[in-house]
């Protein structure tokens, strides 16, 4: 017994001291700890609202709130008023076009087309009260919402096209009491319902991110950092760090995982190399739409049919709506692989007026190349879809879509397009021929959220690989892996060789130098 128990003790030091001597564990990202340290400890309010008086009284319009508010912070309505939240534009530089005024009261997109002659509508998604149509007083500071960005009883909710105001449901007392820092429900309010609905346009912003787990995404995860909107979305006199890719066309006031991970991330230096052309997003955002579904195509041309003389819908076995009278036809998708383009952050986009000059329309244009050394590789969601255009003056419709009664030519109410494409022409003052067609369009939407554990980032052989790699579709620059170049490949040919002859020569060498010593040895 003795005889196999002492061998099975040796063996066992040894394992454990091989183990020992040879084992090299992981380093601490110490920068990685430091940022989890920084966002663990939450904010915590200093001031309770409730106790001010000027909030302790029955408010017959949320005008009268931003009165109160203002009694206090008296200067903030003009920082807030000076911001594209209010503002729906930007004056900024816009490749072949100079300075421009830019944002959604001109810029058309792949879902409702357009805010103009819709204003009562889209404005649920403004940051004021009272925009029913395109006179609205951008000078007026009683009309700006205080409460949609800072409520904190997460009660507050704007009415359906009720031009910005808030339902009437909302307890105005209660919510004026509860305001704090904005966190992801005043964000998602807006940014996760564009287009009408959950995840409709984004596919990495939907409401699963108000209570998500680290596979959906390590930073806004309940069991995780559990960070908000704004810990990113930094903000200075109102004016939030970040910009919308759909509306927004110069390379300023970005946000980028740079600012807080920096462009040295990781601990192997080979993966730090790649930050230099390849975004963090690529690798570590492989999928969006993780959890509900997105709008990936959304055909106008299809709008309109009628059953027994009404409107109607039709959804799919996950409930997302498939066919909608008054919008067309969709198509949705979960777990979605990105396409990916090169992006320098600067973008061109479809503007009101401007003529049609290919097929499909690019209503948005990522600019970038791989020759362009501000460049990057970056996911984006490409949305599909078709919209009304006049084929003689080749200038896309903004249609008018809303109105609260019939027979007032919007389309979402009479379904007759000739008339919903007058009407909507005439308000924003461009000719219309009287005949209309519709265009295939494509809108892009870099993906930014959803990030994966580390553990689930892409892989080498995600992107490095022969055939169907992550990077297939994009070209103009060598992958190694991927690409076959006649120098580099007849270089590698002459090395193997080389190593080949090298080996081969080495070995008769010593063949031949052990003959000879062999014969010196017998004649001795």
């Amino acid at each position: 017994m003795k005889q196999v128990i002492a061998p099975i003790v040796v063996i066992t030091i040894v394992v454990i001291m091989a183990v020992h001597l040879f084992h090299r564990p992981e380093l601490p990202n110490l920068s990685e700890l430091q940022l989890k340290q920084k966002f663990a400890v939450k904010h915590v309010p200093s001031v309770d609202h409730s106790q001010f008086d000027a909030l302790k009284k029955d408010f017959a319009t949320p005008q009268e709130v931003t009165e109160a508010c203002l009694s206090c912070h008296n200067q903030r309505h003009i920082e807030v008023m000076a911001s594209s939240h209010w503002n729906w534009e930007r004056v900024s530089y816009v490749e072949g076009r100079g300075i421009e005024r830019v944002g959604k009261s001109n810029v058309i997109n792949n879902f409702c087309i357009g805010s103009n002659a819709n204003e009562q509508a889209c404005s649920k998604c403004h940051i004021g009260f009272g925009m029913t149509n395109n006179l609205y007083d951008f000078n007026n500071a009683r009309n700006v919402d205080c409460m949609v960005c800072h409520d904190k009883s997460e009660e507050y909710i704007k009415g359906a096209s009720a031009a910005g105001y808030p339902d009437r449901s909302v307890n105005l007392q209660k919510v004026a009491q509860s305001v704090g820092k904005p966190g992801n429900y005043n964000c998602g309010a807006c940014h996760f319902y564009g287009g009408g609905g959950n995840n409709v346009k984004h596919g990495d912003l939907e409401d699963a991110l108000l209570a998500c787990d680290r596979e959906v995404d390590v930073h806004m995860a309940a069991n995780g950092i559990n960070m908000s909107c704004v810990d990113c979305h930094t903000a200075d006199r109102h004016q939030i760090k970040g910009k919308l890719y759909s509306v927004s066309s110069s390379h300023e006031n970005r946000l980028s995982c740079e600012d807080c991970h920096t462009g040295t991330p990781h601990l192997d230096r080979m993966l730090n190399l790649h930050t230099a052309s390849v975004a963090c997003q690529t690798c570590h955002i492989p999928t969006y739409a993780k959890v509900n579904a997105t709008k990936m195509a959304w055909r106008w041309s299809d709008a309109g049919h009628l059953m027994d003389g009404k409107p109607y819908h039709e959804v799919d076995s996950l409930g997302n709506e498939v066919y909608l009278s008054i919008k067309g036809s969709f198509e949705w998708a979960t777990n979605v692989q990105p396409d990916y383009f090169w992006f320098n952050g600067h973008a061109r986009h479809y503007i009101l007026g401007d003529t049609i000059g290919s097929f499909p329309l690019k209503v948005n244009d990522l600019l970038g190349s791989a020759t362009d050394r501000e460049s990057k590789i970056y996911p984006v969601k490409v949305h599909q879809g078709d919209q009304i255009y006049d084929p003689n003056t080749m200038l896309l419709i903004q249609p008018k879509l809303w109105s609260a009664t019939k027979g007032d030519s919007a389309f979402w109410m009479d379904f007759n397009w000739h008339e919903a494409a007058m009407a909507g022409m005439k308000r924003v003052g461009l000719p219309y021929s009287g005949e209309y067609d519709f265009i295939e369009t494509e809108m892009f939407w870099p993906v930014n959220h959803m990030v994966a554990p580390k553990e689930k980032a892409l892989a080498c052989n995600d992107c490095h690989v022969r055939e169907n790699g992550r990077l297939a579709s994009l070209t103009g620059f060598y992958l190694p892996g991927r690409d076959r170049h006649a120098g580099l490949n007849f270089l590698g040919k002459l090395m193997l060789i080389g190593a080949l002859a090298g080996v081969l020569i080495h070995a008769f060498a010593r063949f031949f130098t052990a003959l000879k010593s062999e014969e010196i040895n017998k004649n001795l």
